[in-house]
């Protein structure tokens, strides 16, 4: 295979991952998230936090996800830029994310955050899996302050 076949190939494959991952979450899919998260460490750039065990990740994402009522969020992923490392099976990816909370049919939709990631993954058998994700959030209007 080419190496610009390769490199497209490796791209459609990561930024499906990072669209993936939003997709989840508005679904409420907690242990889909945790299943993306598998092989990855997820880090907090505002508390410095670590997150490595399903159980960690499933207790962060758990308190996230409504379970009283319909999921009414969407994560609008933009701005991705993904590098691959030529001749090796590493790749680096940053994109911005914007979290929009939605209410009742004809009320106002909110800008939840706005923010940052930065993302590191691997090639293996299987195909391409995050490895680190690092979170940043720049603009923050939640009552609970998600990292």
């Amino acid at each position: 295979m080419r190496l610009v076949d390769a490199h497209v190939r490796a791209r459609d494959e990561i930024a499906a991952i990072v669209h993936r991952y939003a997709e989840l979450l508005d679904g409420g899919d907690v242990e889909g998230v945790v299943g993306l998260f598998s092989q990855a460490t997820w880090r907090s750039a505002a508390t410095g936090t670590v997150l490595r065990t399903p159980d960690e990740l499933r207790a962060v994402y758990s308190s996230l996800v409504p379970t009283d009522g319909p999921i009414r969020t969407r994560h609008l992923m933009h701005n991705l830029v993904i590098e691959i490392d030529d001749g090796a099976d590493e790749a680096s990816a940053r994109c911005s994310y914007t979290v929009l909370e939605g209410g009742d049919p004809g009320a106002p939709v909110r800008v939840l955050l706005v923010g940052r990631y930065e993302d590191r993954y691997h090639r293996a058998h299987g195909g391409w899996h995050l490895t680190d994700r690092l979170f940043h959030v720049d603009l923050d209007a939640t009552p609970r302050g998600i990292s």
